[in-house]
């Protein structure tokens, strides 16, 4: 009964650490009860050790996994039961395999494993095709930027290494003080993990304190014209979401206005790619350019490209009958007053969603089985390389398209391209009001902090937001409210550490684990101290 308690209280502390209702203080403490119960189950019990490790971790992560996104429910109830008990299961996989290693080798060995593998596991989540990484634990700091500024070095893997080697050194703690009853062992413990508490936070705090943002600014209006998904998106054509945005933009630019950003596609209606010069989304942009010269106009909008050349067909194709396949893409595009157009096909597919993950294995199996959160079962056509758009005064700005915003070392690619500032356009709408769309406006912050560049967030329901350099929120536009938001954004071209490395803590995890699970396979004598 015990070692059910501590797994629920595990499962508790990770749900109540997270953003944006919790205190991520929490996660310090948050995976001792488990690892305490699965140290004690692995030295003392001799039957059913892996069963009960399993049953016990998938406990804790499924508590975790159901109360931070339980709000997928609210856009399909197959959809969220997946994602839950799916990623939940794979935690917990995570968490057998640490103790099957654990058996084999010491109590350093063992710990450094579980840092490492759960780093290869969030590493995973971020590039296999059942992407999936709104839990990765580095991203519940992002309502607590004055402890990260430091992400610009290390990214979110900086804060999972922070929140492990926590939880395992408060661990080695309590073994300690467990097997020899020492209260100094208490007391250096209590030392030791409030100086790794305080410290990166202290360095945060200096790095914020001597941080100067860029002077070069721009002003720039994000449009939310608060379009309901489920009653009004799909029943309301391009022409009146067109004459919508434009008296949106109108009412709230100034001589000053450099751009105009629109949600994720507001222009639902399905353009034809090759086509769009005809379309509604086009004649009212270029409208409004051609009134306001100075200004460019950014929105989202869904097109699509029928052919019937099965040369150009790829696995993202979808088929309508003989020799007649389209290319479905969410996009964003941009009108400027050089009468230039620019499009980007969002590349971070939304899993079942917008992206059908192992086609090749899963199609014969499932048919075209796709969990319908976006009023799509088609899947999306993505393109290779990020994009950037160029402004009438050269300034560049990268199109984050949705939930391609969740990912870091995704973003960096539109600061590689020379991106000055990051827009966001998005619709979040399908989740109600609920953790969702608040989670992925903290997430953003986190972007701004790794690259040091000011967002700009397009909304279709909201919450629209202008954040600056350091992650701040220096504007917002509440959830559910038409209307538009002005504000500054700052050009910047400085290049960060982790801009121009990315994920090279994953990176590295992924041999220390490796490493480590073959020196647990290979049979010798072995140290079984547990500390």
């Amino acid at each position: 009964m015990k070692y059910l308690l501590y797994a629920l209280l595990s499962g508790f502390l990770l749900a109540m650490g997270w953003p944006t209702y919790g205190f991520p203080i929490l996660l310090f403490f948050a995976f001792v009860p488990l690892l305490y119960a699965e140290q004690h189950i692995r030295l003392k019990q001799a039957h059913n050790r892996k069963l009960k490790i399993f049953g016990l971790s998938y406990l804790s992560f499924f508590i975790w996994n159901l109360i931070t996104t339980y709000w997928l429910y609210f856009s399909t109830p197959f959809g969220g039961i997946f994602a839950i008990t799916v990623n939940s299961l794979l935690m917990a996989l995570v968490f057998l395999i640490f103790h099957i290693v654990a058996k084999k080798v010491n109590f350093s060995a063992s710990a450094s494993f579980f840092i490492s593998f759960w780093m290869v596991f969030e590493y995973l989540h971020l590039n296999w095709e059942f992407s999936w990484p709104w839990l990765n634990l580095g991203n519940a700091f992002s309502e607590r930027t004055s402890w990260i500024q430091w992400y610009e070095y290390t990214g979110t893997f900086g804060g999972t290494l922070w929140v492990l080697l926590v939880n395992i050194s408060l661990l080695k703690m309590l073994l300690l003080y467990e097997q020899y009853k020492e209260k100094a062992i208490l007391y250096r413990g209590i030392l030791k993990n409030g100086l790794l508490i305080l410290v990166p936070i202290g360095i945060s705090i200096l790095i914020l304190a001597n941080y100067e943002e860029s002077e070069e600014k721009l002003e720039a209006v994000v449009l939310q014209p608060n379009i309901n998904p489920y009653t009004e998106k799909y029943n309301t054509n391009d022409t009146r979401i067109g004459q919508l945005l434009t008296e949106l933009a109108e009412e709230n630019i100034t001589d000053k206005t450099k751009v105009i950003i629109a949600p994720e596609t507001v222009f639902a209606d399905g353009t034809i790619l090759s086509d769009f010069r005809r379309s509604e989304a086009n004649f009212f942009t270029r409208e409004f350019v051609r009134k306001h010269p100075e200004i460019s106009f950014l929105s989202g909008i869904s097109m699509y490209d029928r052919f019937s050349d099965p040369s150009r067909v790829r696995s993202q194709s979808n088929q309508i009958g003989p020799n007649d396949w389209y290319d479905d893409y969410n996009s964003a595009f941009m009108v400027t007053a050089n009468d230039s157009t620019r499009f980007y096909h969002k590349s971070k597919l939304v899993v079942g969603v917008e992206n059908f993950p192992y086609q090749e294995v899963l199609k014969p199996v499932l048919g075209n089985v796709m969990i319908d959160l976006g009023g799509t079962v088609a899947m999306k056509t993505t393109q290779k390389e990020r994009g950037v758009f160029e402004l009438k005064d050269s300034e560049e700005v990268g199109p984050i398209i949705c939930y391609e915003s969740v990912y870091g070392d995704f973003t960096t690619g539109y600061v590689k391209k020379g991106a000055d500032f990051l827009a966001i356009i998005t619709n979040d709408a399908w989740w109600g009001e609920t953790q969702g769309h608040k989670q992925h406006l903290s997430y953003a912050r986190l972007r701004a902090i790794e690259n040091r560049r000011a967002i700009a967030r397009s909304a279709n329901t909201g919450i629209s937001a202008f954040i600056n350099e350091k992650g701040e929120i220096t504007s917002s536009l509440g959830y559910e409210e038409q209307g538009a938001l002005r504000g500054e954004v700052t050009l910047n071209d400085r290049i960060t550490f982790y801009t121009r490395h990315g994920n090279y803590i994953a990176r590295v995890s992924q041999f220390l684990a490796l490493f480590i699970f073959l020196f647990a396979m290979v049979p010798w004598k072995r140290s079984r101290k547990p500390v």
